[in-house]
C-alpha cells in the first residue's frame, strides 16, 4: 500500500518509505506543527487483524516513550488512523552500526567501538532503571549520527521486566546472530540477556564478524547455547587485554556469570579507556577454563500467568527437582526440546495444537530451488518477485541464487501467517562488462563513458607537461578487459604543467626573496634602482603579482634597491710636482725645460661628470685643496692644462665610503 502523501493524525505528512521491519514499516514524515521531519512507524498490514501483535505494537510506544536518553531514539506520538497503527519518533541522521561493519570489511578502531559501546551501556543502563529490556540489541538497531553519537532505536520487542511479561518458551524474538543462550531456547530473559547481547555487538565490532554464525538459524541458536567462543583478541591481536576480558564477561553462557547489570559494565568499559592493559575486570568464572556450555536439559519453561497460580509454581518447583535428579531423563527433555526447535522453529512448545502462524524461514543466499522448499515445507507460498544481476553489498550471489526476501527475516518478528507469500529476488550472478578505452579523453567525455559501460569512476588529478589540462592522462584498468558491473576504474587527469603560486618579496632583502622565489620554483632576475626613502639592498617591487598562480619555472624580476648617500672628501694637490713648475733665467727669461706659462687650469672628473675645476691656479701652487662629493667607489681624474698647451693628466680609484681625502 503505498501512503506517501497520507497526512496522520491531521499533523503527519508522509513522504517517503526509509525502511522495513519484521513488524512495522518505517516512513519519513513531515510534522506540520512543530515544522519538523519524523520518523512514523507503521504496523504491517498482515498484524492489523492481530490483537497479540497489536498489544505489542502499542506495547512498544508505552514503553520507550517513558525512556529520555542521549543515546535512545525518543518518542514523540503514537496513534490509529483507519486500519493504520502508527508511532512517530526522532529521525535520525546517520547509518546504523551493521553499515559501518559492513563499509570497513574488518575489524573497527577499538577506541571507537569502545566508545560506542559505552553509549549503547549507557543507554540500557537508563531502560534497564525503568524496568525495560531490549531484547534485539544488535548492530542494525544502533544508528551513528554524523556528529558520532549512537543512537539505540527500535524498542518494539521491549518488554517491562516483571513476572507477568516472562517469556513463555516459543516466543522467540529478536535476530538470533545476538540472542542470549536463554533468549536462543526460550527462555526467561531479563537485563543480563541485554548485556549477552551487547557484548556480541562488540565482539563484532572489533573482529569483524560475529562469534557464531552457521548455515541456519537453528544451528546458530544452538551455538549460542552449546558452543565456546573464539576470544576476538586472537582474531585482532590490537584489542586491549581488558576489552577482551569485558566482552568475554559478557558473553558467559551462564548469566549469572555475566555482568549483573549495564551499570557494572559500564564502569569497566571506563576503566579500559584509560586503562586498556589493566586487570580490573573481575572474573566470576575460572579463568583457566573455556566458556562453559548449557545444557539444553536445564530448560526451565515459566508461563505468564505463573505468579497468579502458586499451586503451579509448586509443581514446576518440583519438576525442576525432578529433571535435576534424573540426568538422563534432564538428557531426554533436551533432545525433545533440540528436536522442537528444528521443526517449529520457535513456535509454542505447550499447549498449542493448530497455530495460526509458522516461523518465517531465511532463505537469502540459497538456490532458488532449496529455497523453495524451505518456504513450502512451513506452509508458505514462495514467490520470484524479480531477477537481477547482484550488486553492491552482496557482490558474490551466484546466479539462481536468493538476494534478499519479504518480509525479511528476523528484523523484529519473524513469525508469518501460514499460507503467506515470501517474495524473493533472485540473483542472475554479477553483470559483466568491458572496460572502454578513454585515455585522451575529456575528463566529463571520459566519465560518461565508464558510467555508460555501468562502472565507477575514481578520478585522481596530476600534472603533466605533455597532455593538455582536464583530459585523461591514463587508466588503471586496460581497455577492452572484462569487468563486472559497479567495478571502479581509477583514471588520471592532467591538470596542466604544475602550478606555483606567487609569493609576496617585496620589502624583503635580496637574499631573502631569491631564497623563497627559487624554492617555489621561479628563475629569478634582478634590477637595480635608487629609492632615497627605503634601505639599500631591499626588494622594491617584483614583476608578477602576489597571489598569481603561473607555471613552474617562471621567470620573475625583482627591483633592488641601490640607493647610497653622497660623502664628501678632499682632493689634495701639488700643482707644481705634477707640471714641473714655472722658472726664470737670470736673464729674466724662461728656461728652456719649462712652459713659458705661469698659471694652469684644473678639471676633477669621475665618470664623465666635472666634480672640480679652477683657473688661473699659480704653476708653482705646491698645496691646493678642494672639495668633491660621491658615492661608492669610482675613478677620480684629474686634468691640468696651460695656455701654451701644456697638458698633464693623474687618475686615482676612491671609496667614498672609506677615504675621507686623497693627494694628487
Amino acid at each position: 500500500m503505498n501512503i506517501e502523501g497520507k497526512l496522520l493524525g491531521n499533523r503527519y505528512e508522509i513522504i517517503k518509505k526509509i525502511g522495513n521491519g519484521g513488524m512495522a514499516t518505517v516512513y519519513k514524515a513531515k510534522d506540520k506543527v512543530l515544522k519538523r521531519n519524523v520518523a512514523v512507524k507503521i504496523l504491517r498490514d498482515e498484524f492489523t487483524t492481530d490483537e497479540e501483535f497489536i498489544k505489542r505494537f502499542e506495547g512498544e510506544a508505552q514503553s520507550a516513550a517513558r525512556l529520555t536518553h542521549a543515546n535512545i531514539v525518543s518518542i514523540y506520538d503514537v496513534g490509529v488512523e483507519g486500519n493504520l497503527y502508527y508511532i512517530v519518533m526522532e529521525l535520525i541522521q546517520g547509518k546504523t552500526l551493521k553499515e559501518i561493519i559492513l563499509e570497513e570489511e574488518g575489524p573497527l578502531p577499538w577506541k571507537w567501538s569502545l566508545n560506542v559501546a559505552i553509549q549503547i551501556a549507557s543507554a540500557l543502563e537508563v531502560a534497564h532503571r525503568n524496568n525495560i529490556i531490549h531484547r534485539d540489541i544488535k548492530p542494525h538497531n544502533i544508528i551513528i549520527t554524523e556528529d558520532g553519537v549512537a543512537k539505540v532505536t527500535d524498542f518494539g520487542i521491549a518488554k517491562a521486566v516483571s513476572n507477568s511479561t516472562i517469556t513463555a518458551f516459543g516466543t522467540t524474538i529478536g535476530s538470533v546472530h545476538y540472542f542470549s543462550p536463554e533468549h536462543a531456547r526460550g527462555g526467561f530473559t531479563d537485563a543480563k540477556s541485554d548485556i549477552y547481547s551487547l557484548g556480541v555487538v562488540m565482539y563484532e565490532m572489533l573482529t569483524g564478524r560475529v562469534p557464531f554464525d552457521a548455515d541456519t538459524p537453528v544451528s546458530v541458536a544452538l551455538k549460542h547455547m552449546q558452543e565456546e567462543p573464539e576470544e576476538p583478541i586472537e582474531l585482532n591481536p590490537k584489542i586491549p587485554t581488558s576489552v577482551n576480558q569485558i566482552i568475554m564477561k559478557a558473553l558467559q553462557k551462564e548469566s549469572s556469570m555475566r555482568y549483573q547489570s549495564a551499570t557494572e559494565m559500564l564502569v569497566d568499559l571506563r576503566k579500559a579507556l584509560k586503562d586498556p592493559e589493566g586487570d580490573f575486570v573481575e572474573e566470576e568464572y575460572d579463568p583457566t577454563a573455556k566458556t562453559q556450555k548449557i545444557d539444553t536439559s536445564m530448560y526451565r519453561g515459566m508461563d505468564k500467568n505463573s505468579n497468579k497460580n502458586n499451586k503451579k509454581g509448586k509443581k514446576e518447583g518440583k519438576l525442576k527437582t525432578f529433571i535435576k535428579n534424573h540426568k538422563v531423563l534432564s538428557s531426554i527433555i533436551g533432545l525433545i526440546l533440540l528436536f522442537v526447535i528444528s521443526l517449529g522453529g520457535t513456535m509454542l512448545f505447550l499447549n498449542i495444537t493448530n497455530p495460526p502462524e509458522v516461523e518465517m524461514p531465511s532463505v537469502v543466499g540459497l538456490s532458488q530451488d532449496e529455497a523453495k522448499q524451505e518456504i513450502e515445507n512451513v506452509g508458505l507460498k514462495f514467490e520470484v518477485e524479480k531477477e537481477e544481476y547482484d550488486k553492491d553489498v552482496l557482490k558474490d550471489v551466484p546466479e539462481g541464487y536468493i538476494i534478499s526476501q519479504d518480509p525479511s527475516y528476523v528484523e523484529n518478528y519473524n513469525k508469518v501467517k501460514k499460507g503467506s507469500a515470501v517474495k524473493v529476488v533472485v540473483s542472475k550472478g554479477q553483470e559483466k562488462t568491458t572496460v572502454p578505452k578513454v585515455v585522451g579523453m575529456q575528463k566529463d567525455e571520459a566519465i560518461k563513458a565508464l558510467e555508460d559501460a555501468k562502472l565507477k569512476v575514481e578520478v585522481v588529478e596530476e600534472t603533466s607537461k605533455k597532455v593538455e589540462e582536464g583530459y585523461v592522462i591514463s587508466q588503471e584498468t586496460d581497455p577492452n578487459t572484462d569487468a563486472f558491473a559497479g567495478d571502479t576504474v581509477k583514471i588520471h587527469v592532467s591538470t596542466g604543467t604544475e602550478k606555483v603560486t606567487v609569493p609576496d618579496v617585496v620589502g624583503k632583502t635580496q637574499a631573502e626573496a631569491k631564497k623563497v622565489l627559487e624554492a617555489q620554483g621561479f628563475v629569478v632576475s634582478i634590477t637595480n634602482a635608487e629609492d632615497s626613502s627605503k634601505d639599500s639592498g631591499i626588494v622594491l617591487k617584483q614583476s608578477l603579482d602576489s597571489g598569481k598562480s603561473v607555471e613552474k619555472g617562471t621567470t620573475i624580476t625583482i627591483t633592488v634597491n641601490n640607493y647610497e648617500a653622497s660623502k664628501s672628501l678632499t682632493v689634495n694637490m701639488n700643482i707644481k710636482a705634477i707640471t714641473g713648475g714655472y722658472s726664470e733665467n737670470s736673464e729674466g727669461t724662461n728656461s728652456t725645460e719649462t712652459s713659458t706659462a705661469k698659471t694652469v687650469n684644473i678639471s676633477i672628473k669621475a665618470g664623465g661628470t666635472t666634480l672640480y675645476s679652477d683657473s688661473g691656479v699659480d704653476k708653482n701652487t705646491t698645496n691646493k685643496s678642494a672639495s668633491i662629493t660621491g658615492k661608492g667607489t669610482m675613478d677620480l681624474t684629474i686634468t691640468i692644462t696651460d695656455s701654451n698647451g701644456g697638458s698633464w693628466t693623474r687618475t686615482k680609484n676612491v671609496n667614498f665610503n672609506n677615504e675621507t681625502s686623497i693627494s694628487f
